[in-house]
């Protein structure tokens, strides 16, 4: 499944947050969105799928345009793992992934529902959590939970608002194989916007760096986590070392923060 945005714009009130944003996101593809707090990753994130209207632009899914579909036909198609989940009245962690289902189901869910679900929860190693009240998990098990919900809803496309924020390296790591592999044995698409560089150098095809509501740059990792760009847009200064010996994972070792001083030049913060 493909994904084009086209000349995005969007705004609260009188407050720009995304201008002129064109990205593409290509079948089986894992592309990741960083830059600072306020850059417009979230925000781009939600416009794709339909819970901000953009002022203008055009978002097409398999050149069909997404502003044309019902919100049923949307959540067919993408599915969307929030940051963390919201505590909320008690509900079983097999509950709350039987919700994906709610796009392909009317009334009541069938065996075929159930049979998904449960082929979820032994996907992502939590079916032994199925009982389990979603609200009494760990951070790492409640993103596993919310990743599940969205893949009972069979998309084609993922998006991923930070899927490993407030986890332990541990469950990072976890979070990020699970997304990486079904990308590459299920050709489902994903975005993700995340803050660690160098967890989007080791598992994305391609990177779009962001810095306020605009793009600066789109590539391999190789390509774009590179010193200028990270000073440009994080106002850090770092040095990016070849991680795996072919220059195509960069690994990322901030130095210090800097600043630009009146003439415009860099210099030390």
């Amino acid at each position: 499944m493909k994904l084009k945005v086209s000349d995005l714009e969007f705004g609260y009130s009188s407050t720009p947050v995304l201008k002129d944003v064109t990205m593409d996101l290509a079948e089986s593809e894992m592309l990741g969105i960083v830059g600072p707090n306020g850059a417009g990753k979230s925000t781009l994130i939600r416009c794709i799928d339909r819970i901000l209207k953009p002022k203008q632009g055009t978002i097409l899914l398999d050149e069909q345009e997404i502003k044309n579909m019902s919100p049923m036909e949307v959540a067919r198609r993408i599915g969307y793992v929030p940051q963390t989940g919201s505590r909320t009245f008690p509900i079983t962690v097999f509950d709350t992934v039987l919700m994906g289902r709610r796009p392909h189901l009317g009334w009541r869910s069938g065996d075929a529902d159930m049979k998904k679900v449960v082929e979820v929860l032994k996907l992502m190693e939590i079916e032994d959590l199925a009982m389990s009240d979603l609200n009494e998990l760990s951070g790492g098990q409640q993103q596993k939970v919310l990743i599940a919900r969205a893949l009972a809803q069979e998309a084609g496309v993922l998006l991923l608002d930070e899927p490993t924020s407030n986890l332990d390296i541990k469950h990072q790591l976890e979070v990020m194989e699970i997304i990486k592999n079904l990308v590459t044995t299920r050709r489902v698409s994903a975005i993700m916007a995340v803050h660690d560089l160098n967890l989007a150098s080791r598992y994305t095809d391609r990177v779009i760096i962001m810095k306020k509501g605009t793009i600066v740059d789109a590539g391999s990792p190789s390509d774009v986590l590179t010193p200028e760009n990270i000073r440009l847009v994080y106002d850090v200064e770092a040095e990016v070392i070849n991680g795996n010996g072919n220059g195509r994972m960069p690994y990322i070792v901030p130095i210090r923060s800097v600043r630009p001083d009146e003439s415009g030049r860099w210099g030390d913060e």
